[in-house]
């Protein structure tokens, strides 16, 4: 059952940053693309190299959405969704992530 755990505190993801959180036994990258408090969640696990690193990846716009290109292969996946532009069979979770009363929360 999916439930809201609390991460950190919102000023402790610098924007144009990711994050990785353990929720609930799975690596969750964490971003927060601008100043506000707009946030997004994805699994942390890149498919192609099978290691934890997208929270790390460079966030971009691209077609008017907000992606994370991989650090290690430079695949594309888009925040909203986790969908990846390159191999759409190798897309990722995407999970609800909120802020309440200065925390981020992830629901996982």
């Amino acid at each position: 059952m999916s439930q809201w755990t609390p991460v950190c505190d919102l000023e402790q993801i610098l924007p144009a940053t990711g994050v990785c959180a353990l929720v609930n036994n799975q690596q969750i990258a964490i971003f927060r693309p601008r100043q506000d408090s707009e946030l997004f969640a994805i699994s942390n696990i890149d498919p192609f190299a099978q290691a934890s690193v997208l929270s790390r990846g460079i966030i971009a716009e691209h077609e008017e959405s907000l992606w994370v290109a991989s650090p290690l292969k430079k695949q594309r996946f888009r925040l909203s969704d986790g969908y990846c532009m390159e191999d759409a069979s190798r897309s990722v979770a995407a999970f609800p992530v909120r802020v309440n009363a200065g925390k981020v929360e992830v629901c996982a």
